[in-house]
């Protein structure tokens, strides 16, 4: 038998479903309006399940679109809140990626001369405008000076626009502050022969950066920034140079906030780039107890809600993946509120005070970085 109000029910179901495309919904609704009233709900019951249904979804909608989508940098650029990052992407898949993430709106791409896949960001690139999915104006590229070309920042670029095929890019970046022999056993990472990396001991940051303040006149870059910078060195950067970096891109996320790091960029006007914001595929922080209760109270991923802390702080995100479906998720980011972001800063301060941060991406320089959690290494010139 079929309840008197099956019709209404029906209507309400069909609004639910072709608004918000939820199939869960739409099997009770087609169940109970097709009469197994033994398996549904009575009607005041379902109807006051799809008025919580429908409330929820435009409450997750809302929180959606209330993150913002992009920040304006110290040079007038506006760069996006998500950007789309290269970084350990195995041959051969990296251009249909960065292809795929343009497609379904992607606007920053992140390359680096040491990631050695340039070229292929440079195909998914063109087969991205040839395609219509976005113009070259729209898109903002961004890649890195690699170490051994510290000495040499306009041959670096230069490699790196060829390889890209563009003829300039959005941001070019120190990739870190350090200097490799430019001679030595590889292009990129050349070692000694008892398997150490061949570091240029007398390597002075601010003289490369000198050069990428050069390169601003070349028209081949709109602007320049760091990456993997400590306060330290930004000071000692910033007392020295004219231009003040665009960005610090770094490691950050709850389980290594480096909150130091992102205050001191706050006050100078340099935005802060985040990658590795997951931590490690598979690692402690997507099981943590604050990251899990966000997401049961968002009503989302992990995942999401660790992308979606850096837009909350102000911050750009990194998302990295080569997997269609999550190359898509990763655009949505939901707004946390103060009760979130709280949830998140204790948990980042209780590791700070127990000792306990965890980075994931620290290379064997052998170099006093300046960065707290990682004491040690040789002091280098401008440094520490």
């Amino acid at each position: 038998m079929r309840c008197r109000h099956h019709k209404y029910h029906y209507v309400a179901a069909r609004c639910l479903v072709d608004w918000r495309g939820q199939a869960a919904t739409s099997d009770l609704c087609l169940t109970y309006c097709l009469g197994d009233i033994r398996s549904a709900f009575k009607s005041v019951h379902f109807l006051q399940f799809a008025v919580n249904s429908f409330v929820r979804s435009i409450s997750r909608e809302d929180s959606l679109t209330m993150a913002p989508k992009s920040f304006k940098l110290n040079t007038g650029q506006e760069i996006p809140a998500v950007g789309f990052g290269t970084w350990q992407a195995a041959p051969g898949e990296v251009a249909a990626a960065v292809t795929y993430a343009l497609k379904v709106g992607y606007k920053l791409i992140d390359a680096a001369y040491c990631y050695g896949n340039e070229d292929e960001v440079g195909q998914g690139l063109k087969a991205a405008f040839d395609a219509g999915y976005a113009k070259r104006e729209d898109i903002f590229v961004m890649t890195k000076l690699w170490n051994t070309y510290s000495g040499r920042a306009e041959v670096g670029l230069d490699k790196s626009l060829k390889a890209l095929g563009l003829d300039y890019v959005d941001l070019y970046l120190v990739h870190w502050p350090v200097g490799m022999n430019p001679n030595g056993s590889d292009d990129r990472f050349p070692r000694l022969p008892d398997g150490s990396r061949d570091i240029v001991w007398d390597h002075d940051h601010v003289a490369t950066w000198k050069q990428m303040e050069g390169l601003l006149k070349t028209g081949k870059t709109k602007g320049i920034g760091v990456c993997n910078y400590s306060r330290p060195y930004l000071e000692q950067l910033l007392a020295k140079s004219g231009v003040v970096p665009a960005i610090n891109q770094i490691e950050n996320h709850p389980g290594l906030p480096q909150q130091e790091v992102v205050d001191f960029c706050k006050e100078k006007g340099i935005h802060i780039v985040a990658y590795s914001p997951l931590g490690s595929t598979g690692g402690p922080l997507l099981k943590s107890e604050a990251v899990t209760k966000v997401a049961e109270r968002k009503g989302v991923s992990p995942g999401t809600v660790l992308l979606s802390y850096h837009v909350a702080r102000g911050s750009t995100v990194l998302a990295k993946s080569v997997t269609e479906s999550r190359i898509k998720s990763n655009l949505e980011i939901v707004d946390l509120d103060g009760e979130d972001m709280k949830i998140l800063n204790d948990y980042s301060d209780a590791l700070v005070k127990e000792g306990k941060v965890q980075r994931y991406v620290y290379p064997p320089f052998g170099i006093d970085l300046g960065f707290p959690d990682k004491k040690g290494g040789r002091s280098m010139p401008n440094g520490v």
